[in-house]
This record gives C-alpha cells, structure tokens and sequence, in this order.
C-alpha cells in the first residue's frame, strides 16, 4: 500500500471503548495508518472476544470483525497503578476514545480536563448512549434500544407487522462512523491552533439525525410516519416486487423511468393514462397502480426481468442474500472481501474498509490482535518500564 493511503501514520489513539461502535471507528482509524493502542481487561479483555460466533481456536468472529490492526495492552483499570499507566499513555496520545458511562473515566483519573492540563493537544471522544448531560446521560443503552427509543424501530417492517430492528445494528454502526468523523473533526481543529477538544458524541443523537426525511414529513405535513416495508412514503413505484420464480427484485422509479417501466412490464393501461405520468398522480392512486406492478412481476421470472429493466434503464437490484451480495460479480471486482492471517486461527476472511484513492488499491486488511499480546512491548517502548517491573506488575494482577 503507497504512502498516500496511511494519512494518519505517525497518528496514536489510545482506545478505551468496548464491543462496537468505537472498536468499529479504532478499526478503521487503525488501517488509515494510526497507531491504535487497545486497552483491555487482564485475563478477559474486551467482552466481544467471548461474543459468538467463536472459532475453531477459540477466538471470536465478531471480535475479528470490529478490532483489526490494533495492538492490544492489558491494564487492570480498577487497580490505581492501573489508572497510572493509563494515564502515562494518555499523555502520549493523539487522540482517546472511550465508550464508559458519563463520570466513569474521571473516577479512573482518565477525564478529559485532568489529562488536558499535560497534553493540551490530546483529542478526547467521548462516545456515550445518551451524552454526557441530559436526563438519560446515566443511562446504559444498548443498540436495538436505541433503534427503539429513536423511532427507527417503527419505520422499519410491514404496516401489518409489528415493529422490526433493522438487520444490521445501525445504530452501532452509525456511531462508528460518527467516532471517526469526530476524531478527524479534533485533528483538523488541532491542526490549527494545537489544542484539542472533548468531543461528546451520544449514540441517541446521532440516531435522531438519520431521521431526516422522516422527520421532514413531519415538519412539513405534520405526519408521523409509520412502517411501509419496502415501500417510499414519497414515490411511487419504489418497492420490492416478487417474481414468478420466487426471487425479488426492487425498483426506485422516477418520472423518467415510469413509461419504460410499463413497456417493459406490458402495462399499457397504465402507460396510456396521463394522470400517472408524474409521481404526485400515481401517490394518488398507490394502490391502484401497486396491485398492477405486483401481478405484473408475479407473472416473470427475475432473471429475464431484471434483464429487461436494465437495458430499459429503469433501476432496479435482486434482493441479495448475504452471501449472493459478497459473490457477486461486482463485489469480487473491487476487491470488497479480503483476508488477514491470525496467529491462531490461520486464514480468515475480512471485509476491506471501503477507502480508495488514485493509485492505490485502498487500505491493507490488518490483523486483530491477540488479547494483551502487545502489553510487555508498549510498556517497554512507551513508558520505560524493564523487565523486573513488569513481571512484577503481571505478578500482581495489573497487567
């Protein structure tokens, strides 16, 4: 990988976080070429290398996901020697991320105003449920409450189906990538005029600002929205559509796509009726012109369908399975599932962060680390400790 594809080297992040969100953002700071220091529990580490599904040696698919290129220290937080070494690398740092309740890392000695007093310039991510104020701020949150409270949840399923989690953990997944853009937020605004900042960052907020259109129709009509399964509460036709042969396939029809739509599905009547010609008519008679789609496709088989479609440029995707969207013929084009070697555990499939600039193939797929294998080390290098101190310091169950 060429240079111009590490913009962070020389970058170290002490990650304090756990489980998702942040190990997700760590992760991808981490294959930008930043040194990402995972600090974990001696003996247990972080939960999500007990998470399923587990490996033939043990180790967690779930942890892989989230925690490649990292090294990881082991520090017993609850033992104020502990806390001290925390806060040496702290001191050290770039940038911190952490994922505890409001309060918990000033308890530890680790709080952003402490640790800015020696490094001014440290960037401080505090990534939480529900903030670091506010009437829940104490609150434990997990991401399919978020999902819950936020309203995601009731967009997300049929109009005569219950409420649904989506299926994947948005919620997480979104507050990764909100981590990463606040970190980046913190270097730029450093860069400056060389001071960091504290970055609060809760996960109910970030969920609240992906409610945009859903909340634009309820600014603007005064409508709360409720779930319309694959359904578009403003466009007709954008739906999922059952074919002959059992597959779906799901199109996304703009006026321009409507009358090469109804050539393509036989639909003359349709195509012949001027008051459907523009979206505002055919929201007017959704269910008039949905029965006609749904027989329409209901009568061909998805392959030659889809086919058709295309060449008619009206945009259209097979509804994938998991596996069918990671082979197909695209997705193995870029590349988008590499492979990373495991002491362990050998070969394992990875997913490429999704990065790429001229010249450049994007960033490497890195390796998760082994739980404290990189302790000794760090200790040694960063703080210079020797190796009396440290075996006593694993003696005594702080390491």
């Amino acid at each position: 990988m060429g240079e111009v594809m590490k913009p962070l080297s020389g970058i170290t992040i002490l990650d304090f976080s756990r489980v998702l969100a942040g190990p997700m953002a760590t992760q991808i700071l981490a294959e930008l070429g930043a040194d990402v220091i995972k600090v974990e529990r001696p003996v247990s580490g972080d939960e999500s290398r007990h998470f399923e599904p587990r490996l033939p040696h043990g180790e967690s698919a779930y942890f892989f996901a989230f925690n490649r290129g990292k090294r990881s220290v082991t520090l017993n937080l609850k033992d104020p020697r502990g806390q001290e070494l925390a806060r040496q690398l702290s001191l050290r740092a770039d940038i911190v991320v952490e994922n505890f309740l409001p309060g918990t890392m000033e308890k530890l000695g680790l709080g952003y105003d402490g640790l800015a007093v020696d490094n001014p310039g440290l960037v401080y991510v505090s990534n939480t449920g529900f903030g670091q104020s506010g009437p829940y701020s104490a609150r434990k949150g997990y991401d399919t409450i978020f999902q819950a409270l936020s309203g995601i949840m009731s967009l997300t399923g049929h109009p005569d189906s219950p409420p649904a989690k989506t299926g994947i953990p948005v919620s997480d997944l979104t507050s990764g990538l909100w981590i990463v853009i606040a970190a980046l937020t913190g270097l730029a605004g450093r860069a400056r005029d060389g001071r960091g900042q504290h970055l609060d960052l809760a996960m109910m907020d970030v969920q609240a600002s992906l409610l945009a259109l859903a909340a634009a129709r309820l600014f603007a009509l005064d409508e709360d929205l409720d779930r319309t399964g694959t359904e578009h509460p403003g466009r007709v036709p954008s739906a999922a559509f059952e074919c002959a042969d059992g597959g779906w396939l799901h199109i996304s029809a703009s006026d321009q796509h409507w009358l090469p739509l109804c050539q393509v599905l036989g639909l003359d009547e349709l195509a012949a009726d001027e008051s459907l010609r523009h979206n505002q008519g055919r929201l007017a008679s959704r269910p008039r012109v949905m029965s006609a789609l749904r027989g329409a496709f209901a009568c061909r088989d998805r392959a030659v369908l889809v086919q058709a479609l295309r060449a008619a440029d009206v945009p259209v995707g097979e509804v994938n399975s998991v596996r069918e969207s990671l082979h197909d013929p695209h997705a193995l084009a870029r590349g988008v599932v590499g492979a990373f070697d495991h002491p362990t555990e050998g070969t394992f499939p990875a997913l490429r962060t999704p990065l790429r600039a001229s010249g450049s193939e994007g960033p490497a797929i890195l390796t998760p680390p082994l739980l404290g294998a990189d302790t000794e080390r760090i200790l040694e290098e960063a703080l210079g400790l020797d190796a009396v101190e440290i075996t006593e310091l694993r003696t005594q169950g702080v390491i």
